[in-house]
């Protein structure tokens, strides 16, 4: 997690609710990173905001999110937690194999609100799409915590996905047909 104690509204119940989660499983291991102290790290992990959180597991298969995990989205993290510790997914073969045509970087947004009930479904496909693939990257950002992306964005609705700053979409697509979109934002 990369956190600092000024000038972030919910960092510190960030921290206590990633420590609470890390204490449930000695399998677990928590790191907490002040974002200026230590920029080097967040630099490394491509983090640019916080609160974040990085999930990784035998590697980093580029798990990000960016604002408290509370409400709805508490489900997103542990979902996030359980995937990357498998180091795999349940995602169908179909969505695998469209996956397996991304030959470019591909940057996946989706702004969610810890009020939805469909933000999960899409935050839990984007985190899947980029452990299966080392060239996917996907963050969930929360927009009440981040209000100048959504603003940037035009976030009206959610789940708003974002790929590549070139294909946006609302709702929580079916994996196949995300992916469909991922594959297209990589071109």
């Amino acid at each position: 997690m990369f956190t600092q104690e000024h000038e972030c509204k919910f960092c510190s119940d960030t921290k206590k609710l990633v420590k609470e989660v890390g204490d449930l499983n000695d399998k677990l291991s928590v790191q907490i990173y002040d974002f200026m102290k230590n920029n080097d790290i967040a630099e490394k992990y491509n983090v640019n905001k916080i609160p974040s959180i990085v999930i990784e597991g035998a590697k980093d298969y580029g798990v990000r999110i960016y604002g408290i995990p509370y409400g709805y989205e508490l489900s997103t993290l542990i979902e996030a937690i359980v995937n990357v510790s498998n180091g795999i997914t349940d995602l169908s073969d179909k969505t695998k194999s469209i996956l397996t045509e991304v030959k470019n970087s591909v940057h996946i947004q989706v702004f969610v609100s810890l009020t939805c009930p469909h933000c999960p479904i899409a935050a839990a496909v984007a985190h899947k799409l980029a452990i299966e693939s080392d060239l996917v990257r996907a963050d969930v950002i929360d927009i009440n915590e981040f209000p100048e992306l959504a603003q940037k964005y035009n976030v009206i609705s959610v789940p708003k996905i974002i790929i590549n700053e070139k294909i946006e979409f609302v709702g929580a697509f079916s994996e196949d047909l995300f992916a469909e979109n991922v594959l297209l934002g990589a071109l």
